[in-house]
């Protein structure tokens, strides 16, 4: 294990964004991370949790440690007649467990394919795409407490995942860093194919599912037609989260916006949410927002928004993280004085 002073992370994020850390050090088992907590030059500094670096804004230099989780490995821990438990170290590609499950043929996380990043990354923000979630899966969280050394496991109720979140954001931010997480597959069909875009493919294209690989394929080809390759064009993907109205709200903009899409969000109510009674929660594409007030395919000096899609901030060359989180802010402001309404980011800002 070799702790490196002033390690510039450009290539450790996706944006691409120059800064540096005071230190950096990669952990490649669980007995690093202890060794790293518990030494007394580190213990009360700041510190950051790196994967795939495809959810985070360097805004300056970090002035504290870096760890760049690398621990790897995928097994299975039991299985039956229709599930299947699997455990995958936090430093796998994301994607890469992806495929072990389709590859054998198992249902769960096929809709969550191609999402850039780390499976320690995966619990923080409860990664979810194409009408699916981690939390649909996840078994529990295995992590190591930053001020003990101490290993914890979190139940899925532990974790206390929301939309986009989780407890690993809000009150123990920066207190765990994860090590693993552990999943119900099923050996069972549970194609879930409801969510529009995904729906509307299959049926141009005459996809016919026959399992779980399919969707997957399904959904990594429209991630790739919609989103920019952070390879080409440095990214983050979706810099926004998605907005979330009450019906109230969503009748009122729809007198003005007809056209306005929208996803019904159930939370627990059968049968589906009705308007008339006030039920449910309506997601309305931050996109659509973003559109709206003229940000799409807009570039200002090194950085700008992209021609496709529009909750994609993007870096064309020398931008810093500032320039990044300047146009983020001036986006915020526009969808919020046209229409009353709070983006908030999705990528972490440090």
């Amino acid at each position: 294990m070799q702790i490196q002073e002033n390690y510039n992370l450009s290539k450790l994020n996706t944006f691409s964004i120059s800064a540096n850390a005071e230190f950096f050090v990669e952990a490649h088992t669980e007995a690093d991370l202890v060794e790293i907590f518990t030494l007394p030059q580190f213990r009360n500094i700041k510190k950051v949790f790196l994967g795939g670096g495809s959810n985070v804004l360097f805004t300056k230099d970090f002035d504290g440690l870096v760890i760049l989780n690398k621990l790897k490995g995928i097994e299975i821990l039991k299985e039956d007649s229709k599930n299947v438990i699997v455990r995958c170290m936090g430093g796998e590609i994301w994607h890469d467990l992806v495929t072990f499950a389709v590859d054998r043929g198992l249902w769960g996380i096929e809709n969550l394919s191609l999402i850039p990043g780390t499976v320690g990354a995966a619990p923080m923000q409860n990664i979810g795409a194409y009408g699916a979630e981690l939390k649909d899966v996840l078994e529990n969280v295995e992590a190591i407490d930053i001020n003990t050394g101490k290993n914890k496991i979190f139940s899925k109720e532990e974790c206390k995942f929301g939309y986009r979140d989780s407890i690993f954001k809000n009150d123990l931010k920066g207190k765990y860093f994860i090590t693993a997480v552990t999943l119900k597959l099923s050996k069972v069909e549970t194609k879930n194919i409801t969510y529009k875009i995904l729906q509307e493919y299959l049926e141009r294209n005459k996809i016919e599912i026959k399992n779980s690989k399919d969707i997957s394929d399904a959904v990594s080809r429209i991630r790739k037609s919609k989103l920019p390759d952070p390879i080409i064009i440095p990214n983050a993907g979706s810099f926004f989260k998605n907005v979330f109205v009450k019906p109230a709200e969503l009748e009122k903009l729809k007198k003005k916006y007809p056209e306005i899409p929208f996803f019904w969000e159930e939370k627990g109510i059968s049968p589906q949410p009705s308007p008339s009674k006030g039920e449910g929660v309506i997601k309305v594409p931050a996109g659509w927002f973003i559109e709206q007030c003229g940000w799409k395919g807009k570039r200002i000096g090194n950085v700008g928004v992209h021609d496709k899609q529009a909750l994609v901030l993007v870096n064309f060359g020398g931008a810093t993280g500032e320039e990044v989180l300047n146009l983020a802010n001036k986006i915020m402001t526009a969808v919020k004085e046209k229409f009353g309404l709070g983006l908030l980011p999705e990528v972490n800002l440090i």
